[in-house]
Order: C-alpha cells, then sequence, then structure tokens
C-alpha cells in the first residue's frame, strides 16, 4: 500500500469512526418527549405529539393534551384513564362498564348506561362488544363517519343449569354471554341494556345484574364466575385509535409544517395520518430530532470472517481489507490477477447469457401455462357454482334470453372499472353493491359482489337464482342475471336511481323533500303487493326476512321496488315453517322468530308493519337518542294507539293535510301487523288489500278515480329443494 492509499484508507476508517460514535450518542440522549417535557406519568411513557402540559403537546390538537393526576394519566382532563400509548397509533384505556340491576321481584334497582367517548375519540377493531346476563337484550350504537351504525345481541340463560355450569359453557355464545365484533373507526358509542323478561326469580342469586361493554380482545374471557366479578368491576380495558390532523399524507406533504420529521415517512388511517421510522432507523418519528439510525453492526451484523461491518445511514456493509473482494455483501475473498480474473469471468459471462435465453424461454412457457390454469380455474369456478345447469335451463327456452343471462368475469370487471371504490353505491357487512355500466349496450346496473368466499354451490342454490329470474313483478327489483366464473357468484340487478325510502323519511334536508300522504300510501301498497306476491304467487312460497325502508327502492317517478333477497329463504310446499339461524336487522325483527328461529311469512308481515309505523310517523326504528320507552319504534307505536295517542306522534309532514281516518286506518293495520302472536297478524296479501282498498278512497276523495294497473307475471317452476339455500348471505341483526 502507498501513502496515498494509506492516507485514503486512514480518513475513511476515522470518518466511520466519528459517524458511529454520533449516532450512538444521539440514540442514547433522544428523549421521547419535546426537550424540558416530562415523558412519564408514573410509570406510563407520555411520547410526543402526546404531552401533559400545553407547551409538551403537539398545538393545536387538544386531544394531544393529556392530564397527570397523583401519577394516573387522564385523556384531555376527563374520567378516562390511560393505561399506555402506542406510536402505533393506539390508546389503551379503562372505560366504564353498563350495569342493570333487579331485584328479586322484578324491579329494577339501577341501571347505568356506558356514556359515549367524544368525536374525536374512535374505537379500534381490536375490540369486542359483549353482554353478560340472563333474558339480557344488549344494544350498541354510534357513527362510522358520517352514518348512523346500531346493532347488538341476546342472552339468555333459559333451560341451563348454572349448578352444573361446566368448562363446556365457558363461552360467549348467546348461553349467559354474548359478543359482537366491533367495526374499525366506530365514534361517539353509546351501550344501552334491558331485560325482555323481567322475572328473575330463578337467576337472581348469581345474576342480580345484567352487564355490557367494549373491551379489548383477550382481555376478558367468559365463566360461571364472570357474574360474580363482574359485580365488583367498574372499568374494562379498550382501545381507541389515533392519528394527527384529519387530512391524507397527500394533503400533510403540501405544507411546510408536516408532523412527520426526519428519516419518517407518512401513512394513512382512518382519523387522518401517522409518522413512521424509515427501515433502518427508530426512535419517535415526531420527534424534532426525527428518528435515528440504527447501528446495526452492534443488533444484527452478519459478515463473514474476512470482512468487517461497516454502519451506514439506515443500512450497513461488509468492508473488505487489502487483498481481498467483495464475493457477495457479507463475505470477502483474496484477489486474483488479472488473466485468472479473465479465465474465471468469461465462463461466468456465457453461462449468463445461456441463462437470459433460457429464462426467455421459461418466462414465455410459464406465462402460457398460466394463461391456460386461469382458463381451467374459471371453468372449475363456472361448473362448481352450478353453471352448466342454469345454462342447460336458459337454452331450454324456459327463460328469455333477454330477460336473463350469464355475464363473463372480463364483461362485469369492465363494466365497473374493475370494481372501482367510485363505483360503490353501497355495503354491508358481508356484501358491496356497484353501478356498473355494460359494454354491449351502455345499460345502467347494479352489481353485487360478496366479501366473503363461499362454499361449494349445489343444485338448490341454481334453482333459487332460476326462480328469481323468473319473478316479474313490476315492485320487485329484478334480478338480470349472474357471473359464475369466480370464486363467489356476482349478481346483476336493475339500477334504480331514486335511492331508499329511508332516505326519502329521515334524510329530509339533504336534497330530499318530504313525501306526501298519497305518495307514502302509494308506495306502502306497492311494496305490500311485492311480498303478497312473494308469499302466494309464486310456485314456492319465497319469504324475505328483512323487510326494511333501506331495502324499498324507489325510481323516478316513485314506484317502489322491494330488493335484497341477501336473507331470504324458499319454504317448500308441504312445510309451514322453517328453523333457521335469526337474521334481519333490529328493530325490524319479529320478536316471536327472534325467540323461536322459526320463521313464517308472518315474520316478513311484522317487519312490514314496522315500515308503516315508519311512514306514518317519520321516526326512526331504533334511536337512543330518545327516551327509554321511546327507543324501540314498534313498541312505541302500539302503546300509543293503545292509549288513543295516534294524533300525537303522526309525522308533521303528513298530518297538515287532514286524512284523520285514513290515518286511523291505516295505523290499526299496522298495530295488527306488529302484533305479538303471528296467527293473530293478518297475512301478506290481506294487508296489500287493504292497503290498495284505502288508496282508491284516497284517489276518489281527490277526484282523480283509480287507475289500477295490471301486473304480468310469469309460470314459475315447481322445483321443490329440501334444503333451501340462502341466495346470498346476510349477517344476523345487521344495522340499518
Amino acid at each position: 500500500m502507498n501513502s496515498k492509499q494509506f492516507l485514503i484508507h486512514l480518513v475513511s476508517t476515522l470518518l466511520s469512526i466519528a459517524f458511529a460514535a454520533k449516532v450512538t450518542i444521539a440514540v442514547e440522549s433522544q428523549s421521547i418527549s419535546l426537550p424540558g417535557c416530562p415523558d412519564h406519568c408514573g410509570e406510563i411513557k407520555v411520547p410526543y405529539p402526546f404531552g401533559i402540559t400545553q407547551d409538551c403537546s403537539f398545538p393545536g390538537r387538544r386531544e394531544f393534551y393529556l392530564n397527570c393526576t397523583q401519577s394516573s394519566l387522564f385523556l384531555n382532563s376527563s374520567n378516562i384513564e390511560i393505561i399506555n400509548i402506542s406510536l402505533d397509533g393506539e390508546l389503551s384505556i379503562k372505560r366504564f362498564i353498563g350495569r342493570d340491576c333487579y331485584a328479586k321481584n322484578g324491579e329494577r334497582e339501577n341501571n347505568r348506561s356506558w356514556l359515549s367517548l367524544k368525536d374525536h375519540d374512535v374505537c379500534s377493531d381490536r375490540n369486542t362488544f359483549m353482554a353478560v346476563g340472563c333474558n339480557t337484550v344488549a344494544t350498541i350504537s354510534g357513527y362510522r363517519g358520517d352514518r348512523e351504525y346500531d346493532t347488538g345481541c341476546i342472552s339468555t340463560c333459559d333451560n341451563m343449569d348454572f349448578d352444573n355450569f361446566t368448562s363446556n359453557h365457558q363461552s360467549c355464545s348467546g348461553v349467559g354471554c354474548c359478543q359482537i365484533p366491533i367495526p374499525d373507526g366506530l365514534k361517539s358509542i353509546t351501550v344501552s341494556l334491558s331485560s325482555y323478561d323481567k322475572n328473575r326469580t330463578f337467576v337472581y342469586d348469581f345474576n342480580p345484574c345484567s352487564y355490557a361493554f367494549v373491551v379489548e380482545q383477550g382481555k376478558f374471557k367468559f365463566s360461571k364466575a364472570s357474574f360474580r366479578e363482574l359485580n365488583h368491576t367498574d372499568v374494562l380495558p379498550m382501545v381507541l385509535n389515533w392519528g394527527i390532523g384529519k387530512e391524507s399524507c397527500d394533503e400533510a406533504k403540501k405544507r411546510d409544517n408536516s408532523a412527520c420529521k426526519g428519516n419518517t415517512k407518512c401513512a394513512n388511517n382512518s382519523l387522518g395520518y401517522l409518522c413512521q421510522c424509515l427501515p433502518g432507523y427508530e426512535g419517535n418519528p415526531y420527534h424534532p430530532d426525527g428518528c435515528q439510525d440504527i447501528d446495526e453492526c452492534k443488533i444484527e451484523s452478519s459478515c463473514g470472517k474476512n470482512s468487517k461491518c461497516q454502519n451506514l445511514p439506515g443500512n450497513w456493509t461488509c468492508i473488505c481489507p487489502k487483498g481481498y473482494y467483495n464475493t457477495s455483501k457479507m463475505d470477502c475473498s483474496k484477489s486474483v490477477s488479472n488473466n485468472q480474473l479473465v479465465k474465471s469471468v468469461l465462463p461466468i459471462c456465457i453461462a449468463v447469457g445461456v441463462s437470459i435465453l433460457l429464462l426467455t424461454a421459461t418466462l414465455l412457457v410459464y406465462w402460457g401455462m398460466k394463461k391456460r390454469k386461469m382458463l381451467k380455474l374459471k371453468e372449475k369456478f363456472f361448473e362448481q357454482n352450478g353453471g352448466l345447469m342454469l345454462q342447460q335451463h336458459l337454452s331450454s327456452g324456459s327463460q328469455s334470453q333477454e330477460t336473463a343471462k350469464i355475464f363473463s368475469a372480463e364483461e362485469l370487471q369492465r363494466a365497473t372499472d374493475n370494481f372501482h371504490e367510485s363505483r360503490v353505491l353501497g355495503q354491508g357487512g358481508y356484501g358491496i353493491v356497484y353501478k356498473g355500466i355494460l359494454p354491449s349496450d351502455n345499460k345502467v346496473v347494479a352489481i353485487k359482489k360478496s366479501k366473503f368466499g363461499a362454499e361449494k354451490c349445489n343444485e338448490q342454490f341454481i334453482n333459487e337464482v332460476i326462480l328469481l329470474l323468473q319473478i316479474n313483478h313490476r315492485n320487485v327489483v329484478k334480478l338480470l342475471g349472474c357471473c359464475l366464473e369466480t370464486e363467489v357468484p356476482l349478481l346483476v340487478y336493475e339500477y334504480v336511481e331514486n335511492g331508499t325510502l329511508f332516505e326519502h323519511i329521515h334524510n329530509k334536508g339533504q336534497g330530499r323533500s318530504p313525501l306526501s300522504w298519497e305518495l307514502r300510501l302509494k308506495i306502502a301498497t306497492e311494496a305490500a303487493s311485492a311480498l303478497a306476491y312473494l308469499h302466494s304467487a309464486t310456485s314456492t312460497p319465497i319469504i324475505h326476512r328483512d323487510v326494511k325502508t333501506g331495502n324499498i327502492l324507489l325510481d323516478k317517478k316513485y314506484t317502489a321496488k322491494v330488493s335484497d333477497f341477501g336473507a331470504s329463504r324458499l319454504i317448500p310446499l308441504d312445510q309451514n315453517l322453517l328453523t333457521t339461524v335469526v337474521q334481519g336487522t333490529f328493530g325490524y325483527l319479529d320478536p316471536e322468530y327472534m325467540h323461536t328461529s322459526h320463521l313464517t311469512e308472518k315474520s316478513d308481515v311484522y317487519s312490514f308493519g314496522v315500515v308503516l309505523a315508519e311512514l306514518l310517523t317519520g321516526r326512526k326504528v331504533m334511536s337512543f337518542d330518545r327516551p327509554e320507552n321511546e327507543r324501540n319504534l314498534a313498541l312505541f307505536f302500539v302503546s300509543s294507539m293503545k292509549e288513543d295517542r295516534l294524533l300525537e306522534i303522526l309525522d308533521n309532514d303528513i298530518i297538515t293535510e287532514g286524512n284523520t281516518e285514513a290515518f286511523k286506518n291505516i295505523a290499526n293495520l299496522a298495530e295488527r301487523c306488529l302484533r305479538i302472536k303471528s296467527e293473530e297478524r293478518p297475512s301478506m296479501k290481506d294487508v296489500a288489500m287493504e292497503l290498495e282498498g284505502q288508496r282508491a278512497m284516497a284517489m276518489q276523495q281527490l277526484g282523480q278515480g283509480v287507475h289500477m294497473v295490471s301486473q304480468k307475471t310469469e309460470n314459475l317452476p315447481t322445483n321443490e329443494p329440501s334444503d333451501p339455500y340462502a341466495i346470498d348471505i346476510s349477517g344476523p341483526l345487521s344495522s340499518q
């Protein structure tokens, strides 16, 4: 080594040592809080952007200003105690549980609902909503974005011998305890408790109170001892999400004062954005000093025995000593002469050239095989989804090709811009509906796609698809066809452009005009006609099972279209009822069906009675903003009818029109539909005929006459599947 090479090597070594020393000092001295600010409250770390004084927290955001009292940390000067802060965007807190206590004679002694958090405090999906108790109905409400969210579960102790309570019962599955997952982004939460049977004599000794709470997953395990333990428990842990600002990373980057400091990256979340250290760096990404380099040579050096590790900003490398050269990132070997190098490199170059040719040929073969594999996979899905059977039926001439079609996967992908999020019309817990424009004729359609995989479809599924394809009623959303080339069949419906009846009733002032009484009566009559058709005019009766204003669509002329048969069931002609898992929307559910799991056509009648009550009162079916005796619309409506207070609860948008007698007639019909015993309710056909009569009288009073519309229908097949199969999937107790 000559003097010049020695000097260069010496300078390089000194710079490396200096850089490593500087980084080590920086990492060791960096605090998680701002300079001069406390970084602990008791044993809890308080990292910036949080702080326990205004000067130590993120400026302009009050939710980051925490209160440290007697070594305990509280959220925003409230009584919500924080037990951990994670820079990954989560806060662990202690939260009060809801409690509903009764005396042995059934009189309520104490009821404490769990009050909502503030709007900017958002619940994480790492939590679970649970209820513990006997004969307990627990509900949870809140907001996801600007939309209301309401759901709940039922816990019962019927026929359970708690003296012999074993480990087989130590699960939260509806006996003594029920639970449902919490969706991400839920805020302004309210938990409510009630009992559907106040006779608590047989459970009072071990369960004088019922409980409901949101708890971090894995932090509460139900057992027989839970009834006693919860009686002495006030709070349980739950997890909140937090984020910086209310803007995306792209918007934050446009400003000079972004919260993300040096050596960091930005990540979007449901509340705005978070900051994260780049790979190879660690520390607090919000701290003014930013994230600091990790000295990988101290913790994970993998350099070989002939090389030496050198730390780099965000990375590391292996340095070879004199006389050696890199054979890989982690090892060195002795150098060779130029002739030896040429002799050794030439075969390598030839081998590389040959390898490139072989790789190109292999890729061509691979892409060909992959394309054939995709075609075979489509054929497999098509066959297992019953495509051959459906194709044979359509080609037999029993169904017109103009009204029923098997679509290809590519056709529906082009129609929806590959199912782009801008085409989403609506979504629930189990499926998403997209707006599509068919490339063949530019026809606008609605395409339903399940979020989850499904088991292999069978003959009963195809029989039901064929049946729905042939429903030809002007007040039922038409099923135009399906796609069977995907793992889960896609269903294609006609597009109805004027929104739902729910939006027209409850979103007044948001681009929706109030509905007149004549228009409400028309919509109710048409919806009842469609349900009566499904119950009695088809070869195999169809029970909708999720009748609600959100599933009644309106076209430009306000013609009603009953939609969403995801929860529907067929009843074979030799059966009067089916035993099923309880499904439907909370507030519309038939109480008899909910308690017995016996599904009949009268279950749809009860749900339609709730729809009539909604049209008459303009009230939502469930609202925790109303007094307790008014929260459930069905119960409130029936009690108001018994007390002869109908005129007091009518919607102001219709009561001014003076049709008092008509209101009473429709209200009496709704009250009969809402009777607890199903045998006391009218049939859907009787409901439709009575509404048609009321509408005819109303039109005669206006001097307009009655225009009777003949509704043409087609003959339906007589298939009677012994094992009814759902056309689509819908979650139990889904929210409006």
